[in-house]
């Protein structure tokens, strides 16, 4: 029998009316994330200059990033030179991207950014068996520029083209970069949560250090890496 504490039994009826009262909560969040969004697409923007990245067929400009798209999403992805493994967090978050061409739709690319030198970055991308396209800023002051310096976090920005012109629209980091991941959009439907210690949960609630139970970088390599391609 389990250890954990379980939510209290109650009879159909009871559980309806509580998930009714927690339903107006969630339509009511679902629409200020909606005015959120509305405020978005309303915020001014900022010319960039004409940077170059470094990208798998050599230097690219900002600007060819898009390949042709006018938006552009990018995560700036942590790098610590000299290291084997990469930062666990950003490994695992970007390695649910799988399938971006619903994106072409929408006039968009989404792609990683990071500050490590394109050699190591493409050998560690195989590494870990991540699908999306990685551009380095090793030789650019871009990821300085756009909230991800070297050795210090990492950031999601996005990027509108006007032709040859880039302009920066969005910015975001820390937990403000959760509202693009699917996997904790699901762990948190379940009825013990994250497991983490910070969160607000009842007593007996089975919690650990926070991060203690994500996928190290190792463990994302073994998953998704070439040897199980």
């Amino acid at each position: 029998m389990s250890t954990n504490a379980l939510p209290p039994v109650v009879d159909a009826d009871t559980w309806q009316r509580q998930l009714e009262a927690l339903r107006a909560r969630e339509k009511a969040a679902t629409r200020e994330l909606d005015a959120i969004a509305a405020q978005r697409r309303r915020l001014p923007m900022v010319r960039m200059p004409d940077y170059t990245l470094e990208g798998e067929d050599g230097p690219v400009r900002l600007a060819d990033v898009f390949e042709g798209r006018r938006q552009l999403i990018v995560y700036n992805h942590m790098w610590f030179p000299g290291k084997e493994w990469q930062c666990p967090g950003c490994t695992g978050f970007t390695s649910q991207f799988t399938r971006l061409e619903f994106l072409d739709n929408y006039d968009a690319r989404f792609v990683i950014v990071t500050q490590g030198p394109i050699d190591e970055a493409l050998a560690y991308k195989r590494r870990v068996g991540n699908k999306m396209p990685w551009y380095s800023t090793a030789n650019s002051p871009f990821g300085t520029d756009v909230g991800a310096p070297p050795g210090e976090g990492f950031a999601v920005n996005v990027f509108l083209r006007d032709g040859d012109t880039v302009y920066r629209t969005w910015h975001t980091n820390g937990r403000g970069t959760e509202q693009l991941s699917h996997t904790f959009a699901l762990i948190d439907l379940l009825p013990y949560g994250r497991q983490e210690e910070w969160q607000d949960s009842p007593d007996g609630w089975p919690q650990s250090p926070t991060y203690s139970r994500w996928a190290t970088a190792k463990d994302i390599a073994a998953l998704y890496g070439p040897d199980n391609a």
